[in-house]
């Protein structure tokens, strides 16, 4: 898998998860037990993951959905 990006909002890893799930892409959110060990606070990012074939669709979801400052390398 590979990360398509990371961030400390959960309202957008949320929101993205949303799309990406509407849109039949599968995907994983890495790092979100590293909450519990940080107290919660939200420092450390999560990273959110597609399928490598499916990275260029997902890309283009979350240009589509306004969101495009949050893929990794954008």
């Amino acid at each position: 898998m590979i990360e398509l990006l990371r961030t400390n909002d959960p309202v957008v890893i949320s929101f993205a998860e949303a799309l990406l799930r509407d849109a039949g892409i599968d995907h994983f959110v890495a790092d979100q037990n590293m909450s519990v060990l940080e107290g919660s606070l939200g420092v450390l990012p999560r990273r959110l993951l597609v399928p490598q074939d499916d990275l260029e669709r997902a890309k283009q979801l979350l240009i589509d959905a306004g969101i495009a400052k949050e893929i990794k390398g954008a």
